[in-house]
C-alpha cells in the first residue's frame, strides 16, 4: 500500500474531500479506488496512479484460529508484523508495530535481536489496522474493538507518527475506535510519558517493567541504564497525578530470572501504596534464550502480590504455534 502521496494530492482539494477519502479508506474499507463513488472520476484517476490500496502480506493462523499474524512487506521491501487476537465475545484486538526493528535491545524480545532499521510512517502504522479491518469484514460483521501498540519497535521513539495514527484510529469518520480502547506500551521513554500526560485523549499507558530492581532490569533491558526504575516510576506517578488514569506495568515471567519470591517481595515494596497501578503478568512466548515460568510458579507469584494488596492481572501469550512473539517472523526472514 502506498498512501504517502495522498496528503500532497489533496492539498488543492476542498477540506471535505480529505474527509471523504479517509472515510472511504478507513471506514468503508475500499480495496479499489473505483469503489469510492462519492469522489469524482477525475480525482479517483488522479489518486489511483500514485496511491495503491493493495497490501502486500502473508497470513499465519494458529490452529484454533483465534490468533492471526500478518507479515506485511512495505514499499521499500522492509517487513513488519501485526497480530489479530480474537477473544471470547465480540472483542478483537490488533497488536500494532511502530518501527521496523527496535533500538531498545531487550534480551527476551525477538525484535530486539533484529536491530533497528527505521520508524514507520503514519500510513504504515494504519496499514496494519486496515489489513485486519478488511480481514474481519471478509469473515462477517465482526470489527476491531481494541488496539495495542505492543508490536515491533518503541512507540515513544516514533511519538509524532504514533499519536497521529492514534487520532485517525480514533476518528469517527475512520476506524472510530474509542481512545480508552487504545493502549500504548513503552519500555520507559520518560520524555514520551511526559508528552502523553498532556495529550487531549484518554489513551491507556502501559509500561514494560519486567524486573523489580535496577540490576536485573538493566541485565535484560539495557535501556534501564538511561531510565532507572526510580526515574521511570516517578514519571509515571506524575502522569497519574495529572491524568488520574490507571497505568499497567507489564511483567513477563521468565523462568529462574525474575519469577522468584524475592522478586515478588520487591514488586510489593515498589507498588504497595500505588492505587492506580496494576501489574500484568505475561506468560512468556519463547524466543530461544529464555523459558517461561511454570504454571505453579506463576500462580504462587500472582497470589503473593495479591495477598499483599497489589492489583494483578494475568495474560497468556497468543499463538505460540505461529511464532506470534513480536519479531519472530520478520527476524527469521532477515536471517534467510
Amino acid at each position: 500500500m502506498n498512501l504517502e502521496n495522498l496528503d500532497n494530492l489533496l492539498k488543492e482539494e476542498k477540506p471535505f474531500r480529505r474527509q471523504q477519502v479517509m472515510r472511504a479508506i478507513f471506514r468503508e474499507l475500499i480495496t479499489n479506488w473505483d469503489e469510492a463513488t462519492n469522489l469524482s472520476l477525475q480525482l479517483r484517476e488522479k489518486i489511483k496512479d500514485t496511491c495503491s490500496l493493495d497490501i502486500n502480506s502473508r497470513i499465519f493462523e494458529s490452529k484454533d484460529k483465534n490468533t492471526i499474524k500478518a507479515l506485511i512487506t512495505l514499499q521499500d521491501g522492509k517487513q513488519i508484523e501485526t497480530v489479530l487476537m480474537l477473544h471470547t465475545g465480540n472483542r478483537s484486538t490488533v497488536c500494532v508495530s511502530s518501527q521496523v526493528g527496535c533500538p531498545i535491545g531487550c534480551l527476551f524480545c525477538a525484535t530486539g535481536k533484529m536491530g533497528f532499521f527505521r520508524d514507520l510512517t503514519v500510513y504504515e502504522i494504519l496499514e496494519q489496522v486496515l489489513f485486519f479491518a478488511r480481514y474481519l469484514k471478509s469473515k462477517g460483521d465482526k470489527q476491531i474493538t481494541n488496539i495495542v501498540f505492543m508490536g515491533m519497535g518503541e512507540p515513544f521513539l516514533n511519538y509524532d507518527n504514533v499519536l497521529s495514527a492514534v487520532r485517525i484510529i480514533n476518528n469517527g469518520h475512520c476506524f472510530n475506535i474509542g481512545s480508552r480502547k487504545i493502549s500504548i506500551s513503552t519500555s520507559g521513554i520518560i520524555e514520551g510519558i511526559e508528552k502523553m500526560a498532556n495529550e487531549d485523549m484518554q489513551v491507556n499507558l502501559s509500561i514494560s517493567l519486567h524486573a523489580p530492581n535496577n540490576a536485573l532490569r538493566e541485565a535484560i533491558m539495557p535501556i534501564n541504564s538511561k531510565y532507572s526504575i526510580e526515574k521511570l516510576i516517578g514519571a509515571v506517578d506524575a502522569y497519574i497525578d495529572k491524568t488520574s488514569r490507571k497505568v499497567m506495568y507489564e511483567y513477563v515471567m521468565l523462568k529462574g530470572v525474575n519469577d522468584t519470591l524475592e522478586c515478588a517481595e520487591e514488586l510489593v515494596r515498589l507498588f504497595r501504596k500505588k492505587s492506580l497501578c496494576m501489574i500484568n503478568l505475561i506468560i512468556y512466548n519463547p524466543t530461544g534464550d529464555f523459558e517461561p515460568s511454570d504454571d505453579e510458579t506463576v500462580k504462587g507469584f500472582k497470589n503473593f502480590l495479591e495477598t499483599h494488596g497489589l492489583f494483578v492481572t494475568q495474560r497468556y501469550e497468543f499463538g505460540q504455534a505461529i511464532n506470534a512473539a513480536c519479531g519472530q517472523l520478520a527476524s527469521s526472514r532477515i536471517k534467510k
